[in-house]
């Protein structure tokens, strides 16, 4: 069974989904990922229900309208534009938050779920997962889980654990 495999039947759908969405975002100019399952492309992969995915801003309205032709229903969030269809468990979040921008422009080429995809350099994804893991108005678990997410890059990738708050390498 390939990533792709027990990844779609995981999220009841998911992987289709995100190959769906690859195909979307290569007609409309750079983007890349990032969160979750971009971390999964550096280290050990765990199992998440969203693709954090950053594309130029100004794409967005043409990227959402191709999603809603697909099927995808999409909902504005202060933050974000969140896309999902039927029955999948997987949710897709466009990132709006202007301190991402600057990731499209360093990307590595990285296969995520068996799928050739530009994925933000990893000192990009420690700097939006210590934003995330820092930012008071997120949702205890997130920052759980963003707290494990730089543990496991700081376990593989020692070199950057100089960029990773004190408290969080204190636990290895």
């Amino acid at each position: 069974m390939t990533a792709m495999d027990a990844f779609e039947q995981i999220t009841h759908g998911g992987g289709n989904d995100f190959a769906d969405v690859v195909q979307v975002l290569a007609a409309h100019g750079p983007w890349c990922l990032i969160g979750g399952l971009a971390v999964n492309a550096y280290v050990e992969p765990v199992y998440t229900l969203d693709a954090d995915i950053v594309v130029v801003v100004h794409a967005l309205p043409a990227i959402r309208a191709d999603l809603e032709r697909l099927g995808f229903k999409t909902e504005t969030f202060p933050h974000s534009l969140n896309a999902r269809r039927g029955a999948s468990d997987l949710s897709i979040q466009f990132s709006t938050d202007t301190r991402y921008q600057d990731f499209i422009a360093k990307t590595e080429r990285r296969s995520v779920l068996g799928i050739e995809v530009p994925v933000a350099t990893l000192e990009n994804l420690v700097r939006g997962k210590v934003w995330a893991w820092s930012d008071p108005n997120r949702r205890a678990t997130k920052r759980k889980k963003d707290e494990l997410d730089l543990l496991r890059i700081a376990e593989v990738h020692p070199s950057m654990r100089g960029v990773i708050p004190a408290e969080i390498i204190a636990q290895l």
